[in-house]
């Protein structure tokens, strides 16, 4: 294998890394254990807000950070050190999830928190890397090439989580309880031990004005940080592209996140919930790919609008199921999108920023990607909890007051489609050639 191969298949092997606890953990496990085993005996719609809340916490402080330290990294050369500290803090978090015992939701939540600090900390130098990897022209296959793997490796160690939940016995274990925990330490054990791929193939480009990684590396970190903000008044494409990705993508990130909450919120039962997660992420492997190809050929905008109206589209349906083949049909639809928008507009963003400076501004997008994932789940527990609050004291059965919490949860999920329409209208004025000028001016005068 080539050297230019290998940083390629170097950098996507980290997407394959931490997937597993995108999948197990974030949209599989945490939420259906923090349900029935961390929250046992919880309101169906306090839960949900518990788990919300978590979500928001976490991405609150991703968002304070990320920026400044994609700046400070960008002068010290160290994305790949950063990227490192993150990933194995992630990494130690999930086994940690191991220890906690059942009824302690706070703990679960805060060993959780950390978990997304770690996973979401490396995705912004994970992220800032791959102009390092991939030219202008490739770009949009190599970042479809990184999702696509991620499906892949995620799905095929959350299937072996799955059996080890749903037969228990096959692995020396008790119960269906002790198949999850003892899959939150495979997860750790995933994540770590394929990073080490991404550690030794990916070579880091050095910034021409770098220094090593010290002090001095830090202060000017912090200061190109402080510039930024004098900067933007030059970069209004990006500041444009910023506020529709954040709308557009925080529709995105809170489905993902809480899909199976809320499928258990409407009465699906756990099995079927965990089947449709399977389907998503082996739907998602060749979509992804293929996504990332055919934004190469006809446009990476008219992709980006796709996935965005597909979306729009998948949030109604769900709105409105009622049956598990709906479900299953859903996850094959968000199969199709979920990789494709996220690749396509993390190389697209790429375009768009000064060269020299990916950490700082993929630290910004990041940034915007989480201060959004803050909104989405708490919209769905306000509007739950509102909804269930104004109509619960007219219930005459606990029958009657079931079917509010659903009526309730329906809506909750509903209110996330204005976040895409929002989303799609800003990225409608958008320039791509306004933004290279852009970037090229700051490039010149940085």
């Amino acid at each position: 294998m080539d050297n230019k191969k290998k940083q390629i298949w170097g950098w996507a092997m980290y997407d394959w890394a931490n997937s597993a606890f995108a999948t197990t953990v974030m949209a599989g496990f945490f939420p259906l254990f923090f349900k029935s085993y961390w929250s046992a005996g919880a309101d169906v719609n306090v839960s949900t807000a518990q788990l919300g809340l978590a979500n928001s916490i976490a991405s609150l402080i991703v968002a304070l950070m990320a920026p400044i330290m994609g700046a400070i990294a960008d002068k010290g050369s160290a994305k790949k050190k950063f990227m490192i500290f993150f990933a194995y803090l992630g990494s130690l978090m999930t086994a940690a999830l191991f220890l906690v015992h059942e009824g302690d939701w706070q703990m679960a939540s805060f060993i959780y928190v950390m978990g997304i600090i770690g996973f979401s900390g490396a995705n912004v130098f994970y992220d800032s890397l791959l102009p390092s990897v991939a030219n202008e022209k490739e770009i949009d296959y190599v970042s479809g090439l990184g999702f696509g793997m991620g499906y892949l490796g995620g799905g095929l160690l959350f299937l072996v989580n799955v059996l080890m939940f749903k037969f228990p016995g096959w692995f020396g274990l008790a119960s269906g309880t002790e198949g999850v925990l003892f899959s939150f330490l495979t997860v750790a054990i995933w994540w770590g031990l394929f990073t080490l791929i991404t550690i030794f193939w990916v070579e880091e480009k050095q910034a021409e004005d770098a220094s090593k990684f010290n002090f001095a590396a830090i202060k000017a970190g912090v200061r190109q940080y402080l510039n930024t903000w004098k900067k933007i008044r030059h970069l209004q494409t990006v500041s444009l592209f910023l506020a529709a990705y954040w709308f557009y993508i925080d529709g995105v990130d809170t489905i993902i996140r809480m899909a199976v909450d809320y499928g258990m919120s409407i009465g699906f039962e756990p099995g079927d919930l965990i089947v449709a997660l399977l389907i998503t992420q082996f739907v998602g492997f060749p979509a992804a790919i293929i996504y990332g190809k055919l934004g190469q050929r006809y446009g990476v905008r008219k992709g980006i609008y796709i996935g965005i109206a597909a979306y729009i589209i998948i949030t109604f349906w769900g709105v409105l199921m009622d049956s598990v083949t709906e479900f299953y049909s859903l996850a094959i639809a968000i199969g199709f999108f979920q990789g494709g928008i996220q690749a396509l507009s993390r190389s697209y963003y790429s375009r768009l920023i000064p060269k020299g400076q990916e950490g700082e501004f993929y630290g910004f997008y990041n940034m915007l990607g989480k201060f959004a994932a803050i909104l989405g789940p708490l919209l769905i527990g306000v509007v739950g909890l509102t909804i269930r609050g104004t109509l619960g004291p007219l219930a005459n059965s606990p029958e009657q007051l079931e079917a509010i919490g659903q009526v309730a949860s329906r809506w909750g999920i509903g209110s996330v489609v204005l976040l895409f329409v929002i989303g799609a209208i800003l990225f409608k004025f958008v320039n791509e050639e306004e933004g290279k000028r852009e970037a090229l001016y700051i490039e010149e005068n940085s």
